[in-house]
């Protein structure tokens, strides 16, 4: 609920505050007295886009402050969490604006963009009137409000959760037949590529023991000759044998010398074991350094062959392995590629069909609505002296989508054999108040925390028609907030709350002022609707008798 309305150098208004209430709020005044400012001031804090030169003569800035009482399920709420703006009962918002048109908006003291403040805008009013392009006249947004009227939100989350499915399944078989595409431009290649690999069967750590064992084999004749020699020199004509003959001569001396050859005996023993493995070793070495042109053209080939497979396939020698298992599992994907395509097409098919099911169940109960609404209208608008017109919900196929696959558009006939048509371009301006009242009625909950604002839209009407509008007007604020711009005395006469708008001049300047009336002030402006400027006490007697319940 609108609570506060503050504005400050905006066009002709100086300074202003208004403290709206809940119910049917009316706002008076004659024409060019300033009922237009106090919307587009609205519209400002708002975020609307409107009119670029706000600002009041000769002032350093306009500002205008709203006050919105919202609770804690309201859906302004949300927006305000979505932003990091703390939220409380009471939303705060103020924007002010420059003679060069620059906009610096705030909410709950935290500085916002107009994004912010039009996405909370939705939220908190509804605007309606001749010109209404945001709400009723949209035929863009009848489905919503259809759906509003049906109370279709089981169905509407069973159609979104199946056009998630069915895009995910689509999305997949979509991918699944690229990648296989993809496979296929490839397949010789792959094909070739695995019996190359398959064929050589490289090993981790391969190449390297290869290229080792291969300059071993090229440098094995000269090696060999100087190994040799040295184990000649350890064997039994060597170090072995004079070893040997130490160790005896010693034997054979230390009877004599009273243990001080013991240590000399046990170390050549040692030695003796230690030469005993440097010619274990040495001859292992001279065997691997035996020679065989065979052999050795046989390891250079799987080298050779080793490096130039890993150089065709851009990986080095220890990675063939793995890159021979990816390429196994392509070639199996792609032998597997058709029966994959089936499955995840079927599996589309099946999402199509389970979204095929809630788009029926959402036709079925928007065709219902439908019925529902157009007799509900028909009931409508009968009092408002439009009984002759016929307003219809019609119901046309569209493409599929997550709210279903329905177009929703609301035609009007304003005279029997007349051909229905858009709302907006049949109705002549009074007809199409008439229209948007009714269909505001019919479509109301009971508020939803939204504000709703008509502006002037009893224009071409008058006398029993008005004071219908005035009662429909009244119905629709019980439980909620409307406030009504209007020339009515008929409406204005319904208004639980009026205010009237009025043009005052002082020291040469024009402002706009608005008064609060109550008892004989209210009934003064009545009567000044009902007679003009001359107010007779017969006109007083008829405000009095409209105001009489």
């Amino acid at each position: 609920m609108l609570r506060t309305l503050s504005i400050r150098d905006m066009l002709l208004i100086d300074r202003l505050e208004l403290d709206f209430q809940p119910g049917l709020n009316v706002l008076t005044g004659e024409t060019g007295a300033g009922k237009s400012i106090l919307l587009d001031s609205l519209g400002f804090v708002l975020g609307w886009r409107g009119r670029a030169e706000l600002v009041r003569a000769g002032a350093a800035q306009g500002e205008v402050e709203a006050v919105f009482d919202i609770d804690a399920g309201h859906p302004a709420q949300a927006i305000l969490a979505e932003a990091g703006i703390a939220a409380d009962d009471a939303l705060i918002l103020r924007r002010v604006n420059t003679p060069d048109g620059r906009k610096t908006a705030w909410v709950n003291d935290r500085r916002a963009s107009g994004e912010v403040l039009r996405a909370l805008s939705d939220t908190l009013v509804e605007l309606h009137g001749q010109h209404d392009d945001r709400g009723l006249l949209n035929p863009r947004g009848h489905r919503q409000l259809l759906d509003s009227f049906a109370g279709v939100d089981a169905e509407l989350a069973w159609a979104r959760s199946a056009w998630r499915a069915l895009a995910d399944a689509r999305h997949a078989r979509a991918a699944a037949q690229e990648r296989l595409g993809a496979l296929r431009a490839e397949e010789d290649f792959l094909r070739h590529a695995v019996a190359e690999l398959d064929k050589l069967n490289p090993e981790p750590g391969e190449e390297a023991e290869l290229d080792t064992r291969r300059r071993m084999m090229q440098a094995g004749a000269r090696l060999r000759e100087d190994v040799a020699r040295a184990r000649a020199a350890m064997g039994e004509d060597g170090a072995e044998r004079l070893m040997h003959d130490a160790t005896r001569w010693l034997d054979g001396a230390a009877a004599d010398v009273e243990g001080r050859l013991d240590t000399a005996i046990e170390a050549l023993g040692r030695a003796l074991t230690e030469l005993g493995e440097a010619q274990a070793a040495v001859d292992g070495c001279l065997d691997a350094l035996d020679t065989d042109p065979a052999t050795l053209e046989m390891v250079e080939e799987r080298l050779f062959a080793l490096r130039g497979l890993a150089r065709k396939h851009g990986v080095l020698p220890d990675d063939l392995g793995a890159h021979a298992q990816e390429l196994r599992a392509r070639l199996a994907a792609l032998d597997a590629g058709d029966d994959d395509v089936a499955a995840l097409a079927r599996a589309e098919a099946s999402a199509r069909a389970a979204h095929d099911a809630a788009c029926a169940a959402l036709t079925a109960r928007r065709t219902a609505a439908a019925e529902a609404l157009d007799s509900a209208m028909a009931a409508e608008l009968a009092p408002l002296k439009m009984e002759r017109a016929r307003f219809t919900t019609t119901i046309a196929p569209a493409d599929p989508g997550p709210d279903g696959a329905d177009a929703v558009t609301f035609e009007v006939a304003t005279n029997p054999g007349a051909p229905a048509g858009p709302l907006n371009r049949i109705a002549s301006g009074g007809e199409l108040s008439r229209f948007l009242l009714a269909l505001k009625v019919c479509l109301s909950r009971g508020g939803g925390g939204q504000t709703l604002i008509f502006d002037e839209i009893d224009r071409g009407v008058g006398g029993a028609t008005a004071d219908a509008v005035g009662r429909r007007l009244r119905a629709l604020a019980t439980g909620a907030q409307v406030l009504v711009v209007t020339h009515s005395p008929q409406v204005a006469a319904q208004g639980a709350h009026h205010w009237r708008v009025e043009k005052t001049v002082k020291e040469g300047a024009t402002f706009s002022r608005v008064t609060q009336l109550v008892d004989d002030s209210r009934v003064d402006e009545l009567a000044r609707m009902l007679a003009g400027d001359r107010i007779t006490e017969a006109a007083r007697a008829a405000a009095r008798a409209l105001l009489t319940p």
